[in-house]
């Protein structure tokens, strides 16, 4: 019941990767495994060892379906923000680059926040995620 609650208020729960398979399989390119993933009431998403997968649910009956990825190399910032007292919420904020070419002059950028229950424990993902930004800015820096 509290991952109901948690879904109706904006915060993702965690899902076996098998499960996740089962229902987003589709959505993979060839020989792309699932990490791990995290559902809300309708919407999902999926880590990848090459993106993070958005599955955003649209409409009343949900049947429309929007499918985004961000590039696991794009990422160059993540940020955390822990829940407080009250209703306060978990927050992972990735930044990452939305251009075709990560050097060009006019890099395009863009950010992407995801909430989670104050129980959560986010700081192996943000760990995971922030060591991933800075390799990738190095990479791209470098």
């Amino acid at each position: 019941m509290a991952n109901l609650f948690g879904g109706l208020f904006g915060n993702y729960s965690e899902v076996t990767a098998e499960e996740l398979k089962q229902q987003y399989g589709g959505y993979l390119m060839p020989d792309e495994k699932i990490q791990m993933g995290f559902k809300l009431v309708r919407d999902t998403f999926i880590l990848t060892e090459e993106r993070l997968i958005l599955i955003d649910h649209q409409g009343v009956t949900g049947k429309k379906t929007r499918v985004a990825s961000i590039h696991l190399d794009s990422i160059y910032e993540v940020t955390m923000e822990t829940g407080g007292t009250g209703f306060d919420d978990s927050e992972l904020t990735i930044h990452y680059i939305t251009s075709p070419y990560y050097k060009a002059n006019n890099v395009q950028v863009a950010a992407y926040k995801f909430e989670f229950g104050k129980k959560f424990n986010l700081q192996p993902l943000y760990s995971a995620l922030i060591s991933l930004a800075h390799h990738n800015r190095k990479r791209i820096n470098g």
